[in-house]
């Protein structure tokens, strides 16, 4: 069952008290607007089982399932913020100004500006450093903390090497790897990679059997050196369509 917009009223009602200080019940239409993103975005985040949908839950009335997720999305801001204090324990952006951008100067911003009480639906930043997880349905802390995470595991996949192979693997790639707008874990994973499957392999591989191939080396390699760490295991998979396919055109133009 799903809800009518008009039974929301009287929840963006009572937070329009809060928003005002109970001082009116009577905003502008651009923050009645906004209040109602706000309880809807609440709602949604109680049923995130089901794909964020606005429908009800037999056992919770609609003003339950928005305090209890608005209390989620508190609880998942202060996660964020720990898991981000976490990362910058040991980050590195390889001298990446993108990365160095997005993750040391821009998510302090968010944290700052961040309003999970009237406005948790603003993502607030752009998030210009691309990440292997496309969560673009996602917005506001949900899509903070599946980006910091994306970024937890890429920390955790380049601190295995040495910050000089990082850096050889980058210039090779690019020597203006500085400014650049690509995802650096893929150029360090593409590398390693190529290490452990030979050039006639690639040239007599279809497309889905290079894929198969890539996956199987990253398997060996995060059992090996990462204790088989399963959330990194899958977030690496995401990288072996693009890296197949350049592969694969760089190999047959070598050979043309």
């Amino acid at each position: 069952m799903k809800y009518e917009m008009e039974e929301l009223v009287p929840i963006v009602s009572k937070l329009a008290e809060r928003y005002t200080s109970k001082e009116s019940t009577s905003v502008t239409y651009e923050v009645a607007n906004k209040l109602m993103g706000a309880v809807i975005y609440s709602i949604k985040e109680t049923n995130k089982t089901e794909n964020y949908s606005l429908v009800k839950k037999d056992d919770m009335s609609i003003l339950e399932m928005y305090e209890a997720g608005a209390c989620r999305v508190k609880e998942k801001t202060k996660e964020a913020l720990a898991m981000y204090n976490e990362i910058m324990i040991s980050f590195s952006s390889y001298d990446n100004e993108c990365l160095y951008d997005t993750v040391v100067k821009g998510m302090p911003e968010f944290f700052k500006w961040y309003d999970y009480k009237f406005e948790p639906q603003n993502t607030i930043l752009t998030l210009d450093y691309p990440v292997f997880v496309n969560n673009m349905e996602h917005t506001g802390v949900d899509k903070i903390y599946e980006y910091l995470t994306c970024i937890e595991l890429e920390q955790k996949f380049l601190g295995r090497f040495p910050k000089q192979y990082v850096t050889e693997a980058l210039i090779e790639y690019n020597a203006g790897y500085k400014k650049m707008i690509d995802n650096i874990c893929e150029v360090v994973l593409k590398k390693v990679l190529l290490n452990y499957i030979s050039e006639k392999e690639i040239r007599d591989s279809n497309p889905e059997q290079l894929r198969k191939k890539l996956k199987k080396v990253i398997d060996i390699m995060v059992i090996n050196y990462y204790e088989d760490d399963e959330r990194l295991r899958e977030y690496l998979y995401h990288s072996v369509n693009d890296i197949s396919v350049r592969i694969k055109v760089t190999t047959e133009s070598r050979h043309k």
